[in-house]
């Protein structure tokens, strides 16, 4: 036997890895056949025969999830044809366009000792407006200044004395800049930099600054900009369609105790804004903060609040294909047939969504919807049928990953089938999944918040940034003005008014 704890050559324990891989393939080929032999000794019909060879075929595969863990939702590709047709000629990468990079010039001239010709040893003269040009990127390190503010005193005869003002701060009094408050939020809640690590970075460019000054110029900037955070949420449950889902987000206790407890981010989303609420839970209480009386269509996970929410509040509840395809996923590596064909035809669908976004990219809204519909309903609904009649006609052992992907489908058919008559509603809410990767970034970085307040804070800076995101902004720009705006008291625009 080989001792694998003191082993540290890698290809010695690939190769032992790959002789017990292969006899773990050999045992349990044996294993199915006498599971068979002796079902049949003991009087076992063939459908009992065929139960119990299932049950063990999930206990296998249960033994490699252990093993190995959960798998991409990504399939092997199958093998495809040669294309017929000839590759275009590869192209090349070449230099990547800078718009939006400072252009500086650089002139570079011999020095006089080589202005000597060396085939003739005359003297070499400047060819005017003749250069050989190339680009080049570098970086100008980070800089914070000190900027002393003169503020220009004026008296009158009368005794009056006026002085002009001085520029907008976050903290009236305050030594730091509106600048500097919109950077430190956007290093930690759009570049997930926790403000200890903050801290660090400044101290190399010369800057001593403590974790707590750094949180006290987010903060001072967030109670100026906070009142957009309503206005924000008003606008989504305006919208005819939203995107709905949540996970968890630590709050952190004293550290006496080591306590630590999960609360919940929930999001909701559409093409061009995202709202974060952080709430304590994830029950109905909760679900209803973040939808109050919406009565559009929100698309979901399978989560079951979001049915009992339906029923309360009277909006349209239509369900994510993507879900439904990772019951499958999880069930195939035990039933590749059955759980395949169905994976395949859910794949259709994707890939007919796929097409109808090429076909409408150019189109008016109004005549994009009219495409999309139509082609749901020409090429989609009837993949859909068939997928139906697949999924009826599978035989699985109840308690299995198969019944349960299949029960999954059930159970949402109708919710399913919303986005076939309904142009608006997309296939999956793959959307409001991704706007969650910030705060899950943030969440790995930071490990949470250490407060109610701090939760508000958090939520208030992802939704502006997630914001900014969708509508192409600059979030340090858009931060910076709006919080001017806001110590002006001149009117706050959301990302998608920011012009």
């Amino acid at each position: 036997m080989v001792d694998l704890e003191r082993v540290r050559d890698i290809e010695l324990i690939r190769t032992v890895a790959k002789i017990q891989d292969a006899e773990l393939h050999r045992l349990n080929d044996i294993m199915r056949k006498e599971r068979r032999y002796f079902a049949q000794k003991m009087g076992m019909s063939p459908e009992q025969v065929e139960l119990e060879l299932l049950k063990l075929e999930d206990e296998i595969s249960e033994t490699h999830q252990r093993i190995y863990g959960g798998g991409s939702e990504r399939r092997p590709r199958e093998a495809r044809p040669e294309r017929e047709e000839p590759k275009p000629p590869q192209k090349g990468h070449g230099p990547t366009p800078q718009p939006e990079l400072k252009l500086e010039e650089h002139v570079h001239a011999l020095d006089a000792a080589d202005e000597t010709c060396p085939s003739c040893g005359e003297h070499l003269e400047a060819w005017d407006g003749q250069f050989e040009t190339h680009e080049e990127v570098d970086v100008v390190e980070v800089q914070y200044v000190v900027k002393k503010h003169k503020r220009q005193k004026y008296r009158c005869a009368c005794g009056h004395i006026e002085t002009a003002l001085g520029p907008d701060k976050p903290i009236l009094g305050g030594r730091y800049g509106l600048g500097f408050a919109a950077h430190v939020a956007v290093n930690k809640y759009a570049d997930h930099l926790p403000l200890t690590r903050q801290v660090g970075r400044m101290k190399r460019v010369g800057l001593q600054v403590t974790s707590q000054s750094l949180w006290d110029q987010a903060v001072g900037l967030a109670v100026h900009i906070e009142p957009l955070l309503d206005r924000l949420h008003s606008y989504l449950l305006s919208k005819d369609v939203v995107q709905v889902d949540e996970t968890r987000w630590p709050v952190l206790g004293s550290k006496a105790r080591k306590k630590t407890k999960n609360w919940f981010v929930w999001s909701l989303a559409a093409e061009d804004a995202v709202l974060y609420k952080i709430q304590d839970g994830r029950s109905n209480e909760e679900g209803r903060e973040i939808l109050q009386d919406y009565k559009g269509v929100a698309v979901t996970d399978g989560y079951i609040v979001y049915d009992s929410l339906s029923k309360s509040n009277g909006f349209v509840l239509a369900n994510c294909w993507s879900h439904a395809r990772r019951k499958f996923i999880e069930a195939e590596r035990a039933h590749p047939e059955e759980a395949g064909d169905i994976i395949d035809i859910m794949g259709s669908l994707f890939g007919i969504e796929r097409e109808i976004d090429l076909r409408v990219a150019s189109l008016p809204p109004w005549e994009a919807l009219e495409v999309r519909k139509a082609m749901r309903q020409a090429e989609s609904k009837p993949r859909v049928n068939a997928l139906g009649e697949a999924v009826s006609k599978i035989k699985a052992l109840k308690g299995s990953p198969l019944a349960r992907a299949i029960q999954y489908l059930d159970n949402r058919w109708e919710r399913l089938n919303v986005f076939l008559d309904d142009p608006r509603v997309p296939m999956t809410s793959n959307a409001v999944e991704r706007s969650l990767r910030g705060p899950v970034l943030g969440r790995k970085n930071f490990q949470g918040s250490r407060s109610r307040r701090g939760t508000e804070i958090a939520a208030l800076y992802y939704s502006l940034i997630e914001s900014c995101r969708l509508n192409g902004l600059d979030p340090h720009r858009y931060l910076l003005e709006t919080g001017r705006a806001a110590i002006r008291d001149q009117e706050l625009l959301l990302p998608h008014e920011f012009g």
